[in-house]
């Protein structure tokens, strides 16, 4: 579970399209989850897009499977989708946000074509719907 830049500042951070949940109670709502699941979760929240490339490479060969919110990198970083393209590992990127329904910029990501799939827009249960499509997905059991 990878959460990218400024998700830090959830329940703080324009709680009128983010909502009032911190990043602490998220990621204990999706421990919760993940448990009742039998997922091993590994949890990380960088805002340095370095940072969350080395989390990729290093999780590479213990993850079954990513569920990962970049945040503002969906929109331009190449690096990530290349790291996300070179582990050959299940992606799901997730936001809170509708990005679809707001700014022109957040329209694209750059990201979507290398995941498996995308959730957008659904708060909490983006994360929740992405745990359980990778459970179900057919590249989790090869």
């Amino acid at each position: 579970m990878l959460h990218g830049p400024n998700l830090n500042l959830l329940g703080e951070r324009e709680p009128s399209v983010y909502g009032s949940m911190t990043l602490i109670q998220l990621n204990q709502k999706l421990r919760s989850f993940g448990k009742k699941k039998g997922i091993q979760l590994r949890i990380h929240q960088s805002n340095s897009e370095g940072v969350l490339i080395d989390l990729l490479h290093k999780y590479r060969k213990w993850a079954d499977g990513i569920v990962f919110n970049p945040a503002a990198y969906t929109h331009y970083s190449y690096a990530i989708r290349d790291a996300i393209s070179s582990i050959s590992i299940p992606t799901i990127e997730v936001h809170l946000s509708d990005i679809y329904k707001r700014e022109e910029f957040r329209k694209v990501s750059v990201l979507e074509a290398v995941c498996l799939k995308q959730i957008s827009g659904l708060g909490l249960q983006s994360y929740i719907l992405a745990m359980e499509c990778l459970l179900s997905s057919p590249e989790m059991s090869d």
